[in-house]
């Protein structure tokens, strides 16, 4: 899938992926999230936390008219406040898609995975 936006100076078009690894990129820097989850873990089989190359299958991106609405599936870390960590994650993605991109998020909805322990061995 691709989202389109028509600006002033023409129409320009970006993958879904793009999309995806902006937001994936965005997430992994937030204090209290370990990584991305697959947004299907049964379907895809993968019960670990995706590494750069696969962050679209932790992020759905649907077009509304000129704005995206974003769902993010994450892991957290064990001991961390889930809303604060939700509530930075949305605001990051929020920021980061405007800043790179030029996109208006009209939301951001962010779906707890898991919570993984830290080993300190």
């Amino acid at each position: 899938m691709s989202v389109q936006l028509n600006t002033e100076y023409g129409n320009i078009e970006m993958s879904s992926d793009v999309i995806s690894t902006v937001v994936g990129g965005a997430a992994t820097e937030i204090f209290g999230i370990v990584g991305m989850a697959s947004r299907n873990q049964v379907r895809d089989g993968i019960n670990e936390i995706l590494n750069r190359e696969n962050y679209s299958k932790g992020v759905v991106v649907r077009q509304e008219d000129e704005k995206i609405a974003v769902d993010v599936y994450i892991i957290v870390s064990y001991g961390t406040k889930i809303t604060e960590v939700s509530k930075n994650m949305q605001e990051r993605v929020g920021y980061q898609l405007e800043h790179d991109l030029g996109i208006k998020a009209s939301s951001v909805n962010v779906f707890v995975q898991g919570v993984r322990v830290q080993k300190d061995f």
